[in-house]
């Protein structure tokens, strides 16, 4: 693996771990909190790429899985994948490489094309993972847990957006990226 892979992995996992200094909002009833993060994760994808984006998260989640608190409020620990939220962690490096997977099949993309891929790896993917295991882990019914879910929709499609428009800049400023 070359130089740059590394720091690119090291930079996103770090980028990733910063996002969880915000305070999470924790939704009532299913207790699962809104964090910052996930932002993270669709840089990572967006900006280092599929494979490296994926490695990034892998890092995040196995300093978190050796007690490192970096999710939002201070949690790390093998136990937190035991638990209601263990599945959207687990989801991140499948989001950022699914991201990075689909950005990179048009490079020159849109907006519009930029945020379908951010919100297909960053919502749709992370979703996909996380609510089965939240029903499981909470003992919900799933369609209480996707429902309960939902909830997080409206900041995360805004963390897209926001996703698009640093990948553009960024992309604009260091076109060798």
């Amino acid at each position: 693996m070359d130089t740059r892979s590394i720091v690119y992995i090291a930079l996103f996992a770090a980028l990733t771990a910063a996002l969880g200094l915000f305070p999470p909002l924790t939704v009532p009833g299913i207790g699962v909190p809104i964090t910052a993060q996930t932002l993270g994760v669709m840089l990572a994808g967006s900006l280092a790429g599929a494979r490296r984006g994926a490695l990034a998260m892998v890092l995040f989640i196995a300093l978190v899985a050796v007690g490192l608190p970096l999710l939002a409020g201070g949690r790390g620990g093998i136990g937190i994948f035991f638990g209601p939220t263990g599945g959207f962690a687990v989801a991140f490096p499948v989001a950022a490489f699914v991201i990075g997977a689909l950005l990179a099949k048009a490079p020159r993309a849109g907006l519009v094309h930029s945020f379908l891929a951010i919100a297909l790896g960053g919502i749709v993917t992370v979703y996909a993972i996380g609510i089965p295991w939240l029903s499981v882990a909470a003992g919900l019914p799933l369609g209480k847990a996707f429902i309960g879910s939902m909830a997080f929709v409206p900041g995360d499609l805004i963390k897209a957006v926001l996703a698009v428009l640093i990948t553009r800049g960024v992309r604009r400023a260091l076109p060798a990226l």
